[in-house]
């Protein structure tokens, strides 16, 4: 949890943790755009619907042309790419479950009594005119009907209620509880921007209030955000006059900074920081469980000078009974650092060999802080024998570059930016009454907006990042390329990843623990959703809709990622199946995980950005009826009973635990990417 550098932001910034040593805390949570899929509370108003979908008796819908562009900022770039549509209908799924309406044959010119003709392709939605069916991914039409009932697969009744647009003045829009279907009117389909090149495309939007209104925070959300920073401030700033007045000459100092918000887990961490023990335990279960890796060879960055074949002889013992690991930063080697008031920061690149003991404790035993270089063939190497305070130094250098990886590439990248990769796609490419839609909406809620505050005030130029940041400045840029290169779908997976890193079974590492089963949980779930819809391999082969979403994630806001094994089609119902249990898990169990380990670390951005939020939705329980069919609601009520029954689990085996893992309980985890 330590950071080496003492380097601080000006007073009236939030500012980098101070933990004991003078070195810096984690700090800084991520900010990153949301989408406000409470569909059913604002449909298109601006942020006055309520909790429950009982909004006032009128909904104005706003024109998005309406929307306020002055301030996007250059950088952010919008990409003008057409809404991806199947061939053959303006707007229809070309194969999905649903059985064709009364008016439709598969396959055959039909007509509408309303009007609508097209070629309807095999079994897909009917019309889109009156509404027995989905509209164009693009949503451009401007009058559509909203549905009274809309359950899947059965002929819908409709209501001649009209859509408001800037022609057609303002119209009275009732407000829906039972989400069967968005009215895409109300909804325009967002458009890419390019943030940086070389990173994966975000929406186009300068700031939060460029958004739709349907992606922003609702009032109650924004105002404890905004409120709670200001707080977290505060509180920063206090302890900064408090603290001047007398010199810190000792570690034990550094208590003065930890009071106002903690937790239990933060106090063991603060009494317990310099244990070995500790150290190693955080890269099993702290908050980034995503870089160790059991070793099958010693890394060839590892030079032993002569005199330390003892060590030599200890590894390799080691590595013959399989308990030998490694946490290598080699991706920081050489990324520019940042200069912070006038002063140059400093970035480690480390390399740290762990052992597990007999009794399952993950130790650390040598520290290589650089790799070796022209300048320096054999760096120096940091052992537990050294003197305390070398030994200390070199462990919390180790702790300030995971620091670094964790905010950026496991946080930013692996959860945020592509959770509002799924969003944008999502948005884009499918209509409001697919299955893929329902079941992913719920949990892409406030992503965009979340995600676009990072961009204007966390990772910006004269952002967070940039005032108490080694990595800020620009380097945190290069940091996100060099991860998105590595950033394979394998690594998103936890069974492909924990096999791939020799962790499977692994004693001790409660992260791969509750990971697997939260995997396993989630997986039930969409495939008991995703049978009720698609019967057949051919089904999936069949939907443009979905096809066109898969490769509007992988080859336009991934940026070809089908390199790195994202899939640029499905072709059977595991596939697609295995692909949305990632989207699910990475946008909730992963996020909570990586988001969860940060709070109450006693400083404002890691307190307020990794508290539990006041208006949270915990995994499986969203409020909206996205589904009305019964056997879709029978897979979500065992999804739910199936978290409840991991919940009681987890909480038996901490009560046996001195430092219980609680990142992955059930009921702390967001149903979505919302902070």
């Amino acid at each position: 949890m330590l950071s080496a550098s003492p380097r601080r932001g000006p007073l009236h910034r939030p500012t980098a943790p101070l933990g004991p040593g003078g070195t810096a805390l984690p700090h800084n949570r991520l900010c990153g755009s949301q989408v406000r899929a409470s569909l059913g509370r604002g449909l298109g108003a601006s942020q006055s619907g309520e909790e429950g979908g009982d909004a006032g008796p009128s909904l104005k819908a706003r024109d998005p042309r309406s929307l306020d562009t002055g301030r996007r900022r250059r950088e952010a770039r919008p990409i003008r790419l057409p809404s991806p549509k199947p061939p053959g209908l303006p707007w229809a799924a070309t194969a999905s479950a649903w059985p064709p309406g009364p008016h439709s044959s598969p396959g055959r010119t039909t007509a509408c009594s309303c009007g609508w003709s097209g070629r309807a392709a095999r079994r897909s939605w009917s019309c889109s005119c009156c509404r027995r069916g989905a509209s164009p991914p693009g949503r451009k039409q401007r009058t559509g009907r909203v549905p009274e009932t809309s359950r899947e697969g059965t002929e819908r009744k409709t209501s001649d209620i009209l859509v408001t647009t800037h022609l057609q003045g303002l119209s009275v829009v009732p407000p829906i509880t039972d989400l069967d279907t968005l009215p895409e009117a109300l909804s325009p389909s967002p458009s890419w921007a390019t943030w940086k090149e070389g990173l994966p495309l975000t929406i186009a939007a300068g700031c939060e209030d460029d958004l739709p209104a349907n992606m922003r925070f609702h009032e109650e959300k924004r105002l404890d955000f905004e409120w709670t920073l200001k707080a977290g401030t505060l509180e920063t700033v206090l302890k900064r006059v408090y603290t001047l007045l007398g010199s810190w000459n000792r570690l034990e100092d550094f208590d003065h900074i930890f009071w106002g918000q903690k937790s239990t887990l933060s106090e063991k961490v603060r009494q317990r920081w310099q244990d070995d023990e500790l150290f190693g335990y955080q890269f099993l279960n702290g908050t980034n469980p995503m870089l160790l890796r059991r070793c099958t060879s010693l890394p060839s960055r590892l030079v032993l000078p002569s005199g330390m074949e003892e060590l030599r002889a200890q590894l390799e013992e080691e590595l013959q009974d399989s308990s030998l690991f490694e946490a290598d930063f080699i991706l920081l080697d050489g990324i520019p650092a940042n200069v912070i008031r006038g002063e140059k920061q400093y970035l480690a690149a480390p390399l740290v060999m762990l052992k597990m003991d007999t009794s399952g404790k993950l130790l650390p035993m040598v520290i290589q802080i650089q790799p070796p270089s022209s300048s320096s063939p054999t760096p120096p190497l940091f052992l537990p024998s050294d003197p305390p305070l070398a030994w200390l130094l070199a462990k919390s250098w180790v702790r300030n570059s995971d620091f670094q990886l964790h905010q950026l590439q496991y946080h930013l990248l692996n959860t945020h930016l592509l959770a509002e990769v799924i969003a944008v796609a999502t948005m884009r490419c499918l209509p409001g009454l697919h299955p893929v839609f329902k079941l992913l909406i719920p949990h892409i809620h406030y992503t965009m907006e979340i995600n676009t505050r990072a961009r204007t005030q966390l990772i910006s130029e004269g952002g967070i990042f940039e005032k108490a940041v080694s990595t800020g400045g620009g380097g945190h840029v290069h940091v996100l390329r060099r991860a998105l290169a590595q950033l394979t779908y394998c690594s998103l997976c936890p069974p492909n990843d924990l096999a791939e890193r020799g962790l499977l079974g692994t004693p001790g590492a409660l992260y791969a623990c509750d990971a697997l089963r939260l995997w396993e949980i989630t997986a039930r779930y969409v495939e008991g959703i995703i049978h009720l819809f698609y019967r057949g391999d051919d089904v999936v082969r069949g939907d443009a809709e979905l096809q066109a979403w898969c490769r509007e994630i992988t080859e336009v806001g991934l940026c070809q990622a089908q390199n790195r094994g994202f899939p640029i089609s499905f072709q059977s119902q595991n596939q697609l199946c295995h692909f949305l249990t990632m989207c699910v898990f990475t946008c909730t169990a992963q996020h909570g995980a990586i988001n969860q380990g940060q709070a109450c670390l006693q400083m404002t951005i890691t307190w307020h950005l990794g508290r539990r939020q006041p208006d949270m939705v915990p995994l499986g329980h969203h409020k909206e009826k996205y589904f009305s069919d019964p056997k879709a609601k029978s897979v979500l009520n065992q999804f739910q009973t199936d978290l409840e029954n991991l919940e009681r689990e987890i909480t038996d085996r901490n009560e046996q635990l001195d430092l219980p893992y609680e990142y992955l309980k059930p009921s702390l985890i967001e149903n979505s990417v919302t902070i």
